[in-house]
């Protein structure tokens, strides 16, 4: 499954090694009774949270529903199950690769934004605002593969319009419809099929800012680092690339 959705991820994005885009999204319910800010989150409404990891085919390959709304998606994303698993090796993540043009074996990763920190099995934009094209180019190139949980939310959301309002039922059971929405939604798009159109319709996901205001520090990443000068080499680069920057 994970080779499967690598291989989508290279043909469609041209990302490779890429396992799933991650990204959290805020469920808006009615304020819970006795919960104090709990559920507040940083837009200033109610909320639950969803973390979900997507493929290429704006499908749901892994979703965790219920958090708090004040809980980060860093946060979220590291009491999960998945990266409980991820850091215990038990998810059976293929083995390093040689992609051409990189001289050290790559491994397979998870992309997110810059609210999820940097590790072997996930990929971040660079930090800063005035970077060197080459990493201007991974964070677009990057986010040409992240986009496709932005999207897939918006289809979802589009689909079952009970994420139009708040959703004014107890919290387990609100867990419970975010749950049978994704399920349908995994149903409609195997029914359906992939379509391009998906992402240009989504409110204007295609486009995406390359910059990173996040302002952390981090250590250059080697696998990062690799797949940088990979965007920029004759075997990794995209014609259109640079009209993005």
């Amino acid at each position: 499954m994970w080779l499967k959705i690598s291989e989508e991820f290279k043909a469609r994005s041209n990302f490779p090694n890429c396992l799933g885009a991650v990204d959290g999204k805020h469920i808006r319910v009615v304020k819970p009774e006795r919960s104090g800010s709990l559920f507040m989150n940083y837009k200033h409404f109610f909320s639950i949270g969803l973390m979900a990891v997507a493929d290429a085919n704006y499908k749901f390959v892994y979703i965790d529903v219920g958090s708090y709304g004040k809980d980060s998606d860093s946060t979220i994303f590291r009491n999960s199950l998945l990266w409980k698993n991820l850091e215990r090796n038990n998810l059976n993540i293929p083995k390093s690769s040689q992609v051409p043009g990189i001289n050290i074996p790559l491994p397979y990763a998870f992309v997110g934004d810059e609210a999820f920190s940097l590790s072997k099995h996930l990929l971040r934009p660079y930090s800063g605002t005035h970077l060197p094209d080459r990493k201007k180019i991974f964070n677009y190139r990057l986010t040409r593969a992240r986009r496709y949980v932005e999207c897939t939310f918006g289809i979802l959301s589009n689909k079952w319009r009970i994420f139009h309002r708040p959703i004014d039922v107890k919290v387990d059971f609100a867990v419970d419809i975010v749950k049978c929405c994704c399920v349908l939604h995994n149903f409609v798009r195997d029914r359906d099929g992939f379509s391009i159109d998906d992402t240009l319709i989504i409110n204007g996901f295609e486009e995406f800012d390359v910059f990173d205001n996040s302002g952390t520090n981090r250590s250059t990443n080697l696998f990062r680092d690799a797949l940088s000068h990979y965007f920029m080499s004759d075997e990794g680069k995209l014609q259109w690339q640079f009209e993005k920057i």
